[in-house]
C-alpha cells in the first residue's frame, strides 16, 4: 500500500504504476460533468486546481448547521463521460490525479502521460464506506450547479483507492479490453 499525501507532486505521482493501491490523505475536490463542463467553456474554477486530484463523485451530503456539513454516501461516478473534457481539464489546471469508476479513454491516458496525472479507481457500491473515509468538509463551491454537481472539497484520511490509468502509458482497462478482445476472437 502507497501512501501519498496533499499537496500532490507531479514526481511522486510520476512513479505510480497501473495496479498500485493507494491510500491518499489530504484534500480531494469533487467533479463531475457540469463542472467539467463550466471548465471546458473557460469559467475559472473557485479555486487552484493545481496539483489537486479531482474525484468523479456526487456526494450525498447533509447540512447539519449553517454551513456545517456531513458525507453520508460519497461512491464514484462514471468516469467516462468526463472524456471529452478531462485532458483539458488537466493540461489547463494541473491536477494530479482523478478518481472515478469504469476508466476512461484514450484521450485521458495520453493527457495523463503528457501533463503527469494517473487515473484512480474507487469501488462502486461503496459509497458509504468511503465516506467514512472523509473526516471533513472543508467547502464547497459552485453550488448553483446543484449538490451533486457542486465541487465539494473534502478532507480525507487514507482514502483508497487503485491507479488503473498511470503517467507512463499503463491502462490496465486497455489491457482488459484486449485480453476480452482475444477470448472472444477465440470464442467465435
Amino acid at each position: 500500500m502507497i501512501d501519498l499525501k496533499f499537496p500532490y507532486s507531479e514526481e511522486e505521482i510520476r512513479k505510480l504504476k497501473v495496479g498500485d493501491m493507494v491510500n491518499i490523505t489530504g484534500t480531494l475536490l469533487t467533479g463531475r460533468d457540469a463542472v467539467h463542463k463550466r471548465l471546458h467553456e473557460g469559467t475559472e474554477p473557485p479555486i487552484p486546481l493545481e496539483g489537486h486530484i479531482i474525484y468523479h463523485c456526487g456526494p450525498v451530503v447533509l447540512e447539519r448547521a449553517k454551513g456545517k456539513y456531513e458525507v453520508m454516501a460519497a461512491g464514484p461516478t462514471t468516469s467516462i463521460r468526463e472524456e471529452p473534457y478531462q485532458w483539458e481539464v488537466m493540461r489547463d489546471h494541473g491536477i494530479r490525479g482523478v478518481i472515478g469508476k469504469g476508466g476512461m479513454g484514450q484521450k485521458t491516458l495520453e493527457g495523463c502521460q503528457k501533463y503527469g496525472c494517473v487515473y484512480f479507481h474507487a469501488i462502486g457500491g461503496a459509497a458509504q464506506v468511503l465516506a467514512e473515509k472523509i473526516e471533513s468538509v472543508e467547502d464547497v463551491y459552485w453550488q448553483d450547479l446543484g449538490s451533486p454537481e457542486a465541487i465539494w472539497k473534502l478532507k480525507v484520511i487514507e482514502f483508497p483507492v487503485v491507479v488503473t490509468m498511470d503517467a507512463n502509458g499503463g491502462s490496465l482497462h486497455k489491457n482488459v479490453q484486449a485480453q476480452s478482445e482475444e477470448a472472444l476472437k477465440k470464442l467465435i
